[in-house]
């Protein structure tokens, strides 16, 4: 009764002053498990008006991203992996092989530029959680698309499309490893494909989980993957070869810049592909200068099985955390 008081009293904010209830005291504050209402018992103890507490960060990276904190809406939508346009991104090797099926014998393929744009939306709902909300069922979407918008010669196409949705269980763990803190535990399938026909369809789909723990402002996840084989409709039989089975991702942040760092593989066969990011502080509203650097496999499903080293530069709205 006296924990259901205190965070009642933290709710109300600096507003239920007026009615007279008891400040608590540091002691009790103490006696709360959750981060986030231990820091809004404090601040009522010592007499800080502030925010409603919905908006109030917890310190937690990972916790403020899957809405892990009890107070948090059962049904969440939020944004997923990086939304971004790069307004422009240069390859240095065009991948022109996967349409030279497609053009009449003494044709050539299309011309494509080495600079396009890029752009990624991606966001994911919480359909179910728990009252603590340490378990919650997601479903998530993220598409990336290719644009060679700067070439008027073959009418400005979307060169790639890509789709990839999701439906996951989350789990907060909560434990401590050593220095890091055990606060992210996903597992469930994932889609992912072009939506092309014939010689230029490329998919898979995958059972995956994934792990993340955290230390102040650094996150490491770490995801594996199984593929799901269908030999009557596999159009990339050795997609793993390239892509690996699994990835990691560390994400930094400095001083509201936020740095990313991708690595993923196939070990026994030397093939993958590295992907570092940068974001700046905020310039305009929630915007962000972006600029994102790849090289190796993969960047693209049609380019899975293509070598290249890629730099673009953009504006971004969010990084993972």
């Amino acid at each position: 009764m006296l924990r259901a008081a205190l965070l009642l009293a933290a709710w109300q904010g600096a507003a239920g002053g007026a009615l007279g209830q008891a400040t608590p005291s540091t002691v009790d504050c103490a006696a709360i498990e959750s981060d986030r209402e231990r820091l809004i018992c404090y601040d009522r103890a010592s007499g800080r008006a502030g925010e409603p507490p919905a908006s109030r960060p917890t310190g937690s990276l990972i916790d403020t991203a899957w809405a892990f904190d009890r107070a948090s809406p059962r049904f969440v939508i939020s944004l997923h992996n990086q939304n971004y346009l790069l307004v422009a991104r240069y390859t240095d090797r065009v991948n022109t092989a996967p349409y030279e099926d497609l053009v009449q014998p003494g044709q050539q393929a299309p011309p494509l530029d080495s600079t396009e744009a890029k752009f990624q939306i991606s966001f994911k709902a919480r359909l179910w959680t728990t009252d603590d909300r340490r378990w919650g069922m997601w479903v998530a979407y993220t598409q990336q698309n290719q644009w060679q918008e700067y070439n008027s010669e073959i009418s400005r196409p979307f060169r790639e499309t890509n789709y990839m949705p999701e439906v996951f269980a989350s789990y907060r763990p909560g434990l401590d490893l050593g220095a890091f803190q055990w606060r992210l535990l996903n597992f469930g399938y994932v889609h992912q494909s072009n939506g092309r026909t014939d010689v230029l369809s490329r998919s898979w789909d995958r059972l995956f989980v994934e792990a993340g723990v955290e230390r102040s402002s650094f996150v490491l996840l770490a995801r594996a993957w199984h593929r799901l084989k269908d030999a009557s409709k596999d159009d990339n039989p050795d997609i793993t070869d390239f892509y690996g089975h699994g990835s990691l991702t560390a994400v930094y942040k400095w001083r509201e810049n936020s740095v990313s760092l991708t690595a993923r593989g196939n070990l026994a066969k030397g093939k993958g592909a590295g992907q570092l990011t940068w974001m700046s502080p905020e310039i305009l509203g929630t915007l962000r200068g972006y600029v994102q650097i790849f090289s190796g496999y993969g960047e693209s499903l049609i380019d899975y099985n293509w070598k290249q080293s890629t730099i673009g530069i953009g504006i971004a709205v969010n990084d993972l955390f």
